[in-house]
Parts: structure tokens; C-alpha cells; sequence
């Protein structure tokens, strides 16, 4: 990551280290964009870090969809490369690859032809080329505070996919063994409108907090009877066991789209807990536009908090009436000694 910090000569080596550790930690945006102002790294840093796919022989392009692209090599085989969609990293971030050649063209050995999250046409992107303003704003980016346009809001320029796992299984209890079932008792049908026949909710379905995702019930323990009970009970024979609903439902502060379901099951062969019989895994993927309290960061250590999302008529704005994306405090740069930030900006523009 330090090889990928242009001007490096001119950062204080501190900054220098958390610029490359910021860089690590970027979160893949919905549109990723490779840098105006770069090293001649960022190209082998992407297929080095083995998140695009490469080329394995020379070839022509054959077909090419979101899933796939097939390959006809110059030995006569064929080769199919398989590109990941949506998947959940173990950050909760989105791994998503897009194919970025076209049937009939020709690829060597090596080349990219599908770039990954944070890679735009093979070179390593990790954020958003913005138009940077140094100034003072009423003090609302007092001590490395940000002001940042409406503008990148609306357009989701620094928005980002996120993706939750929600669990739950269906244990063997000393009353007996939950179940996964959409005959949950005291729920009305409207509730249930987006589950399936066996109580799990359709792929593609959107979800609120409180909004069931697997139906669960769970028996009930005998409560104590009164001999009125007890006499219709010999009469009338063993009546039906109580269960309470134990669904798993979205936790308070999350929404989005259902993208996947994964079911487990003893039944079928696979390897479970003890006492597990049933286990279902469902995946909801979240759209998050960037807001006040959220960390920015450059290459060079220079990071900040957002304090402010400002609308784009109130943005400082060039001579020709050009509003600028970010406001950053002077300041933060002089006793920091990274003035790398400075001669990228220039540079960039």
C-alpha cells in the first residue's frame, strides 16, 4: 500500500503509516474509481492482491455474461471463468466482480477480465476522485472535520453495498424439538406473505426491522392445570402441546434486500452441532449512502470525520461557478508535514 502513496518523499513517515493502513481498511464503493494522480503500482497491486480475475491463456473472447466469460484459447481448449456476484466478505462488505471485455475481443495471458470490488479496468480504485477545497467554513471543520456536497449523497458517489448473515437453528428442547414451519400461532397472514411454503422468506423480498425471516416455534412447557382441566383432559384425551413463535426476525436498525438462503439439515447428510437438527442462514444486503460521523480518508493520513453534508448551492464554488465536492481545513496540513495531499490535488486538477 505505501508504494501506491504518490509523493511520498514529501509525508512525514507517521503519516506515510497510517496512509497505507487507511488503504487497508477502504470499504469497496458501489463504483469504484482508479486515481488521476497515481504511482504506476496500483496495476500489479490489483492482480497481486487477487481479487480480479486474470487471463489463464491467450485467446479470444467467446461469450460473455454477469456470471461467466468463456475464453477460446489459441491450443483449441476452452476455458470458462466463473465471476463472483454478491457475495459477503467477513467485514459484512460486498465482493462483486464485473467482466471488462467484449465478445470477440482478444486477451493475453495475464490480462484482466473481470475486475474485482475495489479495481476499475485493472488498476487498484479503492475511492472517488472529488474536487477538493482548502479553506475555513464557519468552523464546521474545525480539527479535521469535513464538509461534504449534497451532491455525493444523491448520486451515491461514496455509497456502499453491505451485506448481514442472520442464523437460526432448530434445536432437540426437553419438551421436544423445535420446528422451522410457517404455522406460527397468532400471526396473521400478512405477516407471512413473504415466506415460503416452509417458513422461510423468498429471495428478493425487502425487510423492516421486526419483519420475520424464518418462522420458528418452540414447545411450550405444561403449565399447571385446574381440575376442571384436568377431568375434560381424561375425558376428551391428550391435548395438543402448546409452542410459542421463536421466529428469527431483522434486528432493530437494519432493512434491505433478502439475496440469499442457505438451509442445513441432518436429514439431508450434513454435518450439524449436537442437538441440532435444522439450521438456515439468510442473507440481506443493505444500500448505505455515506453521513455525517463517517471517517474520509487520503493517501497521505489525512483523514477526518464528516461533520456537515452541506447542500450544493451553500458549497464553496470556483470562478467559473463549479461547486467543489469536499472542504478540508487548511490547517491540517502544515503541522502534519504531509504535503503530499497538496501536490496531489494539484496534480489531480
Amino acid at each position: 500500500a505505501t508504494a501506491m502513496i504518490p509523493f511520498l518523499e514529501h509525508d512525514d513517515a507517521n503519516r506515510a503509516l497510517m496512509g497505507s493502513n487507511m488503504q487497508r481498511q477502504s470499504v469497496p464503493l458501489l463504483r469504484s474509481e482508479a486515481p488521476l494522480v497515481g504511482t504506476g503500482m496500483e496495476y500489479r497491486a490489483a492482480t497481486d492482491a487477487g481479487d480480479v480475475i486474470t487471463a489463464e491463456k491467450a485467446g479470444v473472447v467467446e461469450e460473455v455474461s454477469a456470471d461467466y466469460v468463456t475464453v477460446m484459447n489459441d491450443d483449441g481448449t476452452r476455458t470458462t471463468y466463473r465471476v463472483s456476484k454478491f457475495k459477503r466478505s467477513n467485514q459484512g462488505t460486498c465482493f462483486n466482480q464485473k467482466p471488462i471485455v467484449d465478445e470477440g475481443r482478444r486477451v493475453e495471458l495475464g490480462q484482466v477480465i473481470a475486475d474485482g470490488p475495489c479495481t476499475d479496468d485493472g488498476e487498484m480504485a479503492l475511492g472517488k476522485n472529488l474536487l477538493v477545497a482548502f479553506m475555513p467554513w464557519e468552523g464546521h471543520n474545525y480539527e479535521d472535520a469535513i464538509i461534504l456536497s449534497q451532491r455525493l449523497v444523491q448520486d451515491d458517489v461514496l455509497s456502499s453495498i453491505h451485506i448481514e448473515e442472520h442464523e437460526v437453528d432448530a434445536r432437540d428442547t426437553k419438551l421436544g424439538p423445535e420446528e422451522i414451519t410457517r404455522d406460527i400461532p397468532n400471526v396473521s397472514e400478512e405477516v407471512l406473505a413473504d415466506l415460503d411454503e416452509r417458513g422461510i422468506i423468498r429471495i428478493g423480498a425487502d425487510v423492516v426491522p421486526g419483519d420475520i425471516l424464518v418462522g420458528k416455534v418452540t414447545p411450550k412447557g405444561e403449565t399447571e392445570l385446574t381440575p376442571e382441566e384436568r377431568l375434560l383432559r381424561a375425558i376428551f384425551g391428550e391435548k395438543a402441546r402448546e409452542v410459542r413463535d421463536t421466529s428469527l426476525k431483522v434486528p432493530h436498525g437494519e432493512q434491505g434486500k433478502v439475496i440469499g438462503v442457505r438451509v442445513f439439515s441432518r436429514d439431508d447428510g450434513d454435518e450439524l452441532p449436537p442437538g441440532v437438527n435444522e439450521l438456515v442462514r439468510v442473507y440481506v444486503a443493505q444500500k448505505r449512502k455515506i453521513t455525517d460521523g463517517d471517517k474520509l480518508a487520503g493517501r497521505h493520513g489525512n483523514k477526518g470525520v464528516i461533520s456537515k453534508v452541506l447542500p450544493v448551492e451553500d458549497m464553496p464554488f470556483l470562478e467559473d461557478g463549479t461547486p467543489v465536492d469536499i472542504v478540508l481545513n487548511p490547517l491540517g496540513v502544515p503541522g502534519r508535514m504531509n504535503v503530499g495531499q497538496v501536490l496531489e490535488t494539484h496534480l489531480g486538477w
